[in-house]
C-alpha cells in the first residue's frame, strides 16, 4: 500500500486528506488495528524517529509519549525505583523492571501525565505484554512499533473497543536526503535533520568544572535528541534516563526554561511521601488522580481541598503542601540536566534552571553573551557543553 487515505487533515473541515509515497514505493509502516488521522500520523513518524535514534545513541530500548507533535517525555528503559512506580501508578504491574521496554514507556507516560492524556506511543522495540499492560490502562490514541508479542497485540486491539491504532514500523526504512514540504501553496525544500546525537557532541566544555559523569552525558543525549523532535524554541530537563520537564513552542527562551522547569519541578514533587500518601477514594479514576495531584501541587490546592471538594476526591482532608515545603523539598534536588535547542541569550535561564537542581548544560553557543551565561554556570559550580548544533524544528 502506498497510499492511505485519512477521514480528514487538521481539522474536520480539511477533506480530503491522505498520506502516500511520492515515488510509488510501499507505505514504511503497516496499520494493524485502527483508523490513524492526519495528526496521529505526524506524532507517530516524529515519534518513531526520536525512539530510535535515542535507542542507537544510547543502545538501549526506548520510548515516548507524543502530544501534537511534540514530545511530553522520552525515556530509556532504566528500572525504576519504588517512589517512582507508586507515582506513575505502575506499581501493580508484575514485573515491570524486568522489562526495559516497559521501564521507558512508564518513565515517559509518567513524567507529565496532565499532557500525556490522549497521548501518541512510540516504542524502539517489539512491543511486548508488560508494556502493552502499561498502555492498555492510559488514555492513548496510539501506539507505532517495529512488532509486537502475539500476547501483546491481544491485549493491544482489545483498547477501544478495537479501535485503537496500531502501526507496524519497518525498522530498515530511510527516507531520501532531501525533505519536502508546502506552506501556502510554495514549496519547501531542505536537507534533513540527520545530524549524531552522542557523546561526541558533548566534548567542548567551556566551563570551568568539567566533570561530566557518565550518567549525565547520558541524560544530556536523552535531553538533546528529544529537543531534535520538539516544536521550537524549547528546552529540556532530563534526570536518570528521561526527559523530566519539556518546554516547547514558545518564542521566549525563558518562557521555555520556566514551562520546563515547572514540570520537573512537579515530576519531583509527584515522588515525595506527602503526595504518595494522598488519601484518594478508591474509585477516583486515574486521570481524576493526575488532575487532581495537579492542583493540589499548584498555587490553586483550594480547589480541591477546599470544603464541600475534598469529600468527593478523598477519604479525608489533606494538610495541603505550603510554598516553604515545596522549595524546602525541592532544594534537595541536585544532578539534573538541561539541553537547549538553540543558544541561552541571557544569563536568567541558568539561574532558573538551577533551582530545578540543574548541575549539566548542553546548548549550541553562539550568543553575544556566552561570557555572561558561562558566568553564571561557573558560580554554581554547573558544567556546561557548547555543542555547536542548534536543533529547531519546525
Amino acid at each position: 500500500m502506498n497510499e492511505l487515505e485519512l477521514k480528514y487533515g487538521c481539522n474536520p473541515n480539511q477533506t480530503p486528506a491522505r498520506v502516500y509515497m511520492d515515488d510509488g514505493s510501499p507505505l514504511p509502516f503497516e496499520v494493524l488495528s485502527g483508523r490513524p488521522g492526519f495528526i496521529n500520523l505526524l506524532d507517530a513518524l516524529n515519534s518513531w524517529q526520536l525512539v530510535q535514534e535515542l535507542s542507537a545513541a544510547l543502545d538501549m530500548p526506548a520510548a515516548t509519549s507524543f502530544k501534537h507533535v511534540s514530545p511530553t517525555s522520552a525515556a530509556v528503559g532504566i528500572p525504576l525505583p519504588k517512589p517512582l512506580l507508586r507515582a506513575v501508578f505502575a506499581d501493580d504491574i508484575p514485573g515491570i523492571n524486568d522489562s526495559p521496554l516497559a521501564c521507558a514507556y512508564a518513565r515517559a507516560r509518567g513524567t507529565d501525565r496532565m499532557s500525556s492524556f490522549g497521548d501518541f506511543i512510540a516504542l524502539s522495540h517489539p512491543c511486548d505484554e508488560t508494556t502493552a499492560k502499561l498502555i492498555a490502562r492510559e488514555v492513548s490514541d496510539g501506539v507505532i512499533a517495529p512488532d509486537y508479542e502475539p500476547a501483546a497485540l491481544s491485549i493491544l486491539r482489545e483498547k477501544r473497543k478495537g479501535n485503537y491504532t496500531i502501526l507496524k514500523m519497518d525498522p530498515s526504512y530511510r527516507p531520501a536526503l532531501e525533505e519536502l514540504k508546502q506552506v501556502f501553496g510554495i514549496a519547501f525544500s531542505q536537507r534533513r535533520n540527520d545530524s549524531v546525537i552522542d557523546d561526541g557532541i558533548l566534548e567542548h566544555i567551556v566551563t570551568q568544572n568539567k566533570t561530566l559523569p557518565p550518567g549525565a552525558k547520558r541524560d544530556l543525549i536523552v535531553a538533546l535528541i528529544t529537543l531534535k523532535y520538539t516544536q521550537s524554541n524549547s528546552v529540556c530537563f532530563a534526570k536518570d534516563g528521561q526527559a523530566i520537564g519539556v518546554g516547547a513552542g514558545q518564542q521566549s527562551r525563558i518562557h521555555c526554561t520556566r514551562l520546563a522547569a515547572g514540570k520537573a519541578d512537579l515530576w519531583h514533587l509527584r515522588q515525595c511521601d506527602r503526595v504518595l500518601e494522598l488519601p484518594f477514594k478508591p474509585d477516583i479514576a486515574r486521570a481524576v488522580r493526575d488532575n487532581t495531584i495537579d492542583v493540589y501541587l499548584s498555587d490553586e490546592s483550594e480547589d480541591v481541598l477546599g470544603d464541600g471538594l475534598w469529600q468527593e476526591l478523598f477519604t479525608r482532608r489533606p494538610d495541603p503542601m505550603t510554598a516553604e515545603e515545596k522549595k524546602a523539598y525541592l532544594s534537595s534536588i541536585s544532578g539534573v540536566s538541561l539541553g537547549s535547542d538553540a543558544f541561552f541569550p541571557f544569563e536568567d535561564n541558568i539561574r532558573r534552571a538551577a533551582k530545578s537542581g540543574t548541575a549539566f548544560v548542553a546548548q549550541p553557543g553562539g550568543s553575544i553573551r556566552d561570557p555572561e551565561v558561562i558566568e553564571a554556570c561557573d558560580a554554581l559550580g554547573a558544567v556546561m557543553c557548547f555543542t555547536g548544533l542548534r536543533l529547531f524544528h519546525h
